[in-house]
């Protein structure tokens, strides 16, 4: 399984625009080669950098696995129209929040993970409580690292 974005490649510069710096847009993704058995995937976007914890700048769980990419700037509505469910981020909102470390840089982890089950959480559920409800149900697992650092 892979995920990739055209914004940035593997372990390179996330741009401006989907920082707290720009437009704070979510990128596009795609992945593919999803395992036989997918019932559902989740997305957790986190920085293991941030001073005191991992912050976490996306959770969005029980997408489809019809589905093989999201677009530019995914809404922050709790539920996708296309399926799928936001968790809250760290900033305490629904959706993708943007890098915006307060100093250095930062790495940014994109986790996609194909599950054998629906998780079946409510709207705004946690990282932990989506890894929690992961926990013996993952088929695979792919990651797609960006960085960024505020001039």
């Amino acid at each position: 399984m892979k995920i990739e974005s055209t914004a940035f490649i593997d372990n390179g510069m996330i741009p401006f625009l989907y920082t707290c710096d720009g437009q704070d847009i979510s990128p596009e993704l795609s992945w593919d080669a999803l395992p036989a058995g997918t019932q559902s995937l989740a997305l957790i976007v986190d920085d293991p950098d941030a001073p005191d914890q991992t912050f976490v700048h996306w959770v969005l769980y029980d997408l489809p696995p019809e589905i093989n990419q999201l677009p530019q700037a995914v809404g922050t509505e709790p539920t996708l129209s296309g399926g799928g469910i936001q968790g809250k981020n760290d900033f305490g909102n629904f959706g993708y929040g943007g890098p915006c470390p307060p100093t250095g840089i930062h790495r940014y982890f994109f986790k996609l993970y194909a599950l054998d089950r629906e998780l079946g959480l409510e709207a705004g559920a946690t990282k932990a409580k989506v890894e929690a409800a992961m926990n013996g149900h993952i088929l695979a697992a792919a990651e797609l690292i960006g960085r960024y650092a505020r001039s």
